[in-house]
């Protein structure tokens, strides 16, 4: 019986499911709130961006277990399809490499990673960013981790410019992460 609920629900809903349940009980240190606040956060600026596609949706709420959780890309694979599984994969860090390696994959992933999986670290990064600024950090730490996800942007900002057109909610976005960088004295990200 279990089973046939579980095939009942979407894809989106098991993912959302499966990401709660990994995420249990997690507190992110850069804004004193919940994991699952934050992958809902990630999600919802996604769907506003327009984004219906059920496995990129699926790979947002999905995002960060791989890195922050048990979860192998087989298992996502098996249990979400190559398409979410792959997705994930490319906004995820390698964590048996050195840092120093690990940072260089990480750029390289996000330059060749799909505009969907683009879309959903752009999410991720305005998601990041609102927490930071709200965060009890120091302002020298506030600004290093804000330098670190807006470095992150500028990886991925030609292809999000390129299909600006097609997903006309990036530029809002993309102003809504100006807005507080700019309140922190950083630099404009311009598309």
């Amino acid at each position: 019986m279990i089973s046939k609920i579980i095939q009942s629900l979407s894809k989106v809903q098991s993912a959302e499911n499966f990401a709660k349940e990994r995420h249990v009980s997690t507190i992110r240190i850069d804004a004193n709130i919940s994991h699952y606040e934050h992958l809902s956060s990630v999600v919802a600026r996604l769907k506003n961006l327009g984004v219906t596609d059920e496995d990129t949706i699926s790979a947002a709420w999905l995002h960060d277990t791989i890195n922050d959780t048990s979860t192998s890309f087989d298992e996502l694979d098996q249990r979400f399809g190559s398409k979410v599984a792959v997705l994930v994969l490319s906004i995820s860090r390698d964590r048996n490499l050195s840092r120093s390696v690990q940072e260089e994959q990480f750029v390289k992933q996000l330059k060749e990673a799909p505009i969907e999986a683009k879309l959903i670290k752009l999410c991720d990064i305005s998601a990041n960013l609102r927490d930071l600024k709200n965060s009890q950090f120091s302002k020298t730490r506030k600004s290093k981790e804000m330098k670190k996800r807006i470095y992150y942007l500028n990886v991925i900002k030609t292809d999000l410019a390129k299909n600006k057109d097609m997903i006309p909610g990036v530029v809002s976005l993309i102003n809504g992460i100006n807005d507080i960088i700019s309140s922190q004295g950083l630099r404009p990200v311009i598309l």
